[in-house]
């Protein structure tokens, strides 16, 4: 084991602070917002600054100078993230979860990554769009993924791949990790939302992957991790599909907040068109249509935490969450999404056509939670079906992402 995974552990700030400095950045983050979207990338001086404010050490291990939060923590910076940008908030998000992935594999793959830079930014991509062949001490690699977000600023990787035998049939799938300087990037990432989330291609060719470097997948979806530590870090025992869903409706509960606030703050000044109110907070239906969605956006609060907590409490209980207990996170996880992106359109009708204007960052919001909500592990739908087949005890395996 190297010095750095017996260093001293340093003070973990309280989420209150964390929540406090990722606020503090607020201005800033907002400046750069739109610069973000042109460039199609989170702005240098944003990540650099939530990087000195240490909001990328979520979840890295103590051993190398992180965090090692919860997931509620998790999720309530993000969403203060978000409060100022949505596409920031998601780089953010996706960073800290895949460092959290980087923690479940075996000590001398963390030595790898974060001994050798505490500060290193791990990307990644579960599915596994690549192939594999069998060598001495691991695998060979080539395969293209989409889509890497944070791939700009990432040092690392974590990619699914297919394993094969020595006679290259597939016997498993894993997540490998690889560092970044041994992959490509095309850029590919032209969309209508999170645009600044930089989700492109990587690219590897013929790369060497040491066997200390691979996790196994189905084996970690019920919580058999290969990290030496998971007795000691009860994050690093927290449940693999619950934590990989809802992390990332983090930005969800900050972009509805935002939303909110905006078309609060300009109500007492604007007029309804082609009405006789001279501001829209004297009108009832404007009344109405602001109660809903801030009822809808107090949902999505409820059920992230209540799934956050199902998380976190397990974890810290050392007791792997049932099926029932995860398909229900999973659930909780769409229904969050589906709450905020109800409750942004019911602000669009009430703010207006106004809305819509380059210059309103509300526009921004809609697009970028919109996109964010059709993440396929945070698919509604999906979510729902695998619930209500729980509930009902129905054996029909629709995903493996439970």
């Amino acid at each position: 084991m190297t010095a750095q995974t017996t260093s001293p552990a340093p003070a973990v700030p309280s989420t209150s602070e964390l929540v406090a400095r990722a606020r503090d950045l607020k201005p800033l983050l907002s400046k750069n917002a739109a610069a973000g979207e042109t460039d199609r990338r989170v702005v240098e001086e944003s990540i650099q600054a939530m990087t000195d404010a240490g909001l990328f050490k979520l979840a890295v291990p103590r051993r190398y100078g992180g965090y090692e939060t919860s997931m509620r923590t998790m999720l309530d910076v993000s969403a203060a993230v978000a409060e100022a940008d949505g596409g920031t908030s998601w780089v953010l998000t996706l960073t800290n979860v895949c460092a959290w992935l980087t923690g479940l594999f075996p000590a001398r793959a963390q030595d790898d990554v974060f001994g050798a830079d505490p500060e290193a930014k791990v990307s990644g991509v579960l599915t596994p769009t690549a192939e594999t062949v069998k060598v001495d001490g691991g695998w060979r690699v080539t395969g293209k993924w989409y889509y890497n977000s944070g791939s700009w600023h990432a040092t690392w990787a974590a990619l699914g791949v297919p394993l094969t035998d020595e006679t290259g049939e597939v016997v498993d799938q894993a997540l490998v990790l690889i560092p970044r300087a041994d992959l490509d990037l095309e850029d590919t990432w032209f969309v209508a939302g999170m645009r600044s989330s930089g989700s492109n291609c990587l690219v590897a060719e013929n790369v060497f992957v040491p066997e200390h470097r691979v996790m196994r997948v189905p084996a970690a979806i019920v919580g058999e991790y290969p990290t030496e530590h998971k007795d000691t870090e009860a994050l690093y025992r927290s449940a693999f599909v619950p934590v990989l869903a809802l992390v990332l409706v983090g930005p969800q509960l900050g972009m509805g907040r935002a939303a909110l606030e905006l078309v609060v703050g300009k109500a007492a000044k604007k007029p309804i068109s082609y009405t006789f109110f001279a501001a829209q907070q004297d009108s009832t239906a404007f009344q109405l249509q602001i109660a809903e969605a801030a009822r809808l956006i107090d949902t999505a609060h409820l059920h992230a935490y209540r799934a956050a907590d199902d998380i976190d409490e397990a974890a810290a209980r050392g007791v792997y969450p049932d099926l029932l207990t995860r398909a229900r996170v999973r659930s909780d996880t769409g229904y969050v999404a589906e709450c905020v992106t109800r409750a942004i359109e019911i602000l669009l009708y009430a703010h207006g056509a106004g809305s819509f204007a380059e210059v309103n960052p509300l526009q921004r919001i809609w697009r970028d939670s919109a996109t964010a909500a059709r993440h396929a592990v945070v698919s509604p739908a999906v979510s729902y079906e695998v619930y209500g087949k729980a509930l009902l005890g129905v054996d029909e395996t629709i995903t493996p992402l439970v």
